[in-house]
């Protein structure tokens, strides 16, 4: 397919629809997705058609493809590895959900409340696989590499944090350490890619790519801002389980490092039922935990916003520049 460049977007600041200059190409990237996972074996389409139902913002794909816009060219590879990132996304949620045993997602049953963890396990295995054999009909290998370089972080920064649950002395290094690969891993590959194959030069592509990893970094910490004190009603999937789980996050570290009744915060983690979340909330108001880990989900938003000076000024620089704010203020 030849290369066309879309006409820039006509507004520099953000609306209440970012997305909307992209809205073709996200249409494009939805149309693969649909055609590859397509299965005329009913038990895997009524599957396939339930994780459809967790479509959020497209976050993944939208990074890919605005990065794209930004360095030149957008072409048919972009529209394929925006599928293959979000299928890759998808997949760990899917896993996700079994780790964390959550049972609603989007406003709807997660795949192993519905199923079961067995076939839960087996539908992410199958959006990995559907993933990696579609980024290799793309005749350029680096794809393929780029992505699997990256699930690979991905899966090791998961696997990491399994190993420290129930560790009450993770330090805020350790813990940015493990969402480094387990969340930002994934949205620097997706910048990588956009700028890799629209053509950038080796150090704007590196600039980018720190660009995506701080973006995900701060998203993550707000996320786990909203596991701690998000409303279920509004997030749309269950809240409390890495506290319920033992799982420290910025917050927690924060909290059992400056409380002044840190020794009472360690018995109540380590307490059985599961309640927690509710019964930190005094302990919260006492401590600068959340207020430190907004700050620092601000500062990696602030990071992020400045590797973007590799690009001259652009309607697609500026959703870029707007896009770490709207991560880190949201509310689902």
């Amino acid at each position: 397919m030849t290369p066309t460049l879309a006409p820039q977007p006509t507004v520099a600041r953000v609306s209440s629809d970012v997305f909307a200059p992209i809205a073709g190409d996200l249409e494009e990237v939805e149309r693969i997705l649909s055609q590859t996972l397509s299965s005329e074996r009913s038990c895997v389409a009524d599957l396939v058609n339930h994780v459809g139902r967790f479509r959020g913002k497209r976050l993944r794909p939208a990074l890919l493809l605005l990065t794209a816009h930004a360095c030149g060219p957008v072409t048919h590879a972009h529209h394929v590895l925006g599928a293959v990132v979000e299928m890759v996304h998808t997949a760990t949620l899917v896993h996700d959900d079994i780790l964390d045993a959550a049972s609603v997602r989007r406003h709807v049953p997660t795949v192993n409340a519905r199923w079961g963890n067995q076939q839960s396990v087996l539908l992410g295995d199958y959006l990995f696989t559907k993933a990696f054999h579609l980024a290799s009909t793309l005749d350029d290998v680096r794809g393929c590499r780029i992505v699997g370089e990256a699930t690979n972080r991905v899966c090791e920064g998961e696997l990491q944090q399994g190993a420290q649950c129930g560790n009450l002395d993770l330090t805020e290094g350790e813990y940015l350490d493990c969402i480094d690969g387990k969340t930002a891993g994934l949205t620097a590959c997706c910048c990588r890619l956009g700028a890799v194959f629209a053509g950038a030069t080796a150090a704007v592509t590196e600039s980018l790519a720190r660009y995506g990893r701080a973006l995900g970094v701060a998203f993550q910490i707000a996320d786990d801002l909203l596991d701690l004190i998000g409303e279920e009603r509004t997030t749309g999937k269950s809240l409390g389980t890495d506290v319920a789980q033992q799982k420290l996050t910025l917050p927690l570290i924060r909290l059992l490092r400056n409380s002044p009744a840190a020794s009472r915060v360690r018995e109540l983690l380590r307490s059985p039922g599961n309640h927690k979340r509710e019964l930190l909330g005094p302990y919260f108001s006492q401590c600068d935990a959340l207020d430190y880990a907004r700050r620092r989900a601000e500062e990696f938003a602030e990071q992020a916003r400045t590797e973007l000076d590799c690009l001259p000024p652009s309607a697609w620089r500026s959703i870029l520049e707007a896009l770490p704010q709207r991560v880190v203020h949201r509310v689902t």
